[in-house]
């Protein structure tokens, strides 16, 4: 890697962090004189940063998604209480975000001790500006991510519910669904023995091979859909969110970096190049037939 491309890297995130907040401050209720949504998004890399520091001299990762979801807790419970406004339409995405963030900060940092590391970070965290621009980056996941969300929760008028209340909660419950049947199946075969050195073909993963990442990007439409009555003019853009989790997923991390090992480990096995040809890589779908 590049000498300077850690650095680049930061530049980037804050860059598209400071455009987010130009965007998604444009309209909404202030905190301290400024744009609280402003506000928000500077918390959301203060936490980062702050949490690098004892990540870096322990030379641990264990931490790293508790601490992405604890910053969602963070910014999402901020805005609802600046804003202090309790109607359904708040109520809904607060929750579903809480929900969301409960769920998946305990899963990722359990499966991490359980297993000992995340063998995502073996040579990233020995390299300082590398570990340091992973953790700026996921305070850009949580202000990109979020975006619609933390701008519907600090609207300054208050929309009643409508059709996209319900449309976007149905998409979320199911999107939450997928993803936490897809763990859920996934960890119990992982926790058999004999298990340890295959690849998992039954329940969602029959009809996909990254049902988890498929209800995430889901339950994230989902929200989006949620908050676009609230939104206007420049923090239209915040609707980026969905689209960013969906390259995130499949084009930077997720299932790029998982099918990659996955080639390496098994490219030779008859059986699982036969379940890449019948398995969609992202969407559900029954599996074609051989």
């Amino acid at each position: 890697m590049p000498k300077s491309l850690p650095y680049l890297g930061i530049a980037g995130a804050l860059i598209a962090g400071t455009l987010m907040a130009a965007a998604g401050g444009s309209h909404g209720v202030e905190a301290g004189g400024l744009p609280a949504f402003v506000v928000l998004v500077a918390a959301a890399f203060a936490v980062q940063w702050i949490a690098f520091v004892p990540a870096w001299f322990l030379q641990t990762e264990r931490y790293f998604d508790l601490t992405g979801s604890i910053t969602f807790l963070v910014v999402t419970g901020s805005a609802f209480a600046i804003r202090g406004a309790f109607d359904a339409r708040s109520l809904v995405i607060a929750a579903a975000i809480a929900i969301w963030a409960l769920r998946l900060g305990p899963f990722l940092f359990l499966r991490v001790r359980r297993d000992g590391e995340d063998r995502r970070f073996r040579q990233i965290k020995p390299n300082f500006p590398v570990f340091l621009m992973t953790w700026t980056l996921q305070g850009l996941w949580v202000s990109l991510t979020a975006g619609p969300a933390l701008a519907a929760l600090l609207a300054s008028e208050v929309r009643p519910p409508d059709w996209t209340l319900a449309a976007g909660s149905a998409l979320w419950v199911l999107g939450f669904a997928i993803e936490v049947a897809a763990d859920a199946q996934k960890t119990r075969f992982r926790a058999v023995p004999e298990n340890r050195s295959r690849y998992i073909t039954s329940g969602l993963w029959a009809w996909s091979r990254h049902p988890n990442y498929f209800g995430e990007i889901l339950l994230w439409i989902g929200i989006a859909v949620i908050a676009v009555p609230a939104l206007e003019g420049w923090q239209l853009a915040t609707l980026i969110s969905p689209v960013f989790v969906w390259l995130l997923l499949t084009r930077i991390s997720g299932v790029r970096m998982l099918e990659a090992r996955a080639n390496r480990r098994w490219r030779d096995d008859p059986g699982y190049q036969d379940y890449v040809r019948r398995t969609k890589a992202l969407l559900l779908r029954p599996p074609r037939r051989t």
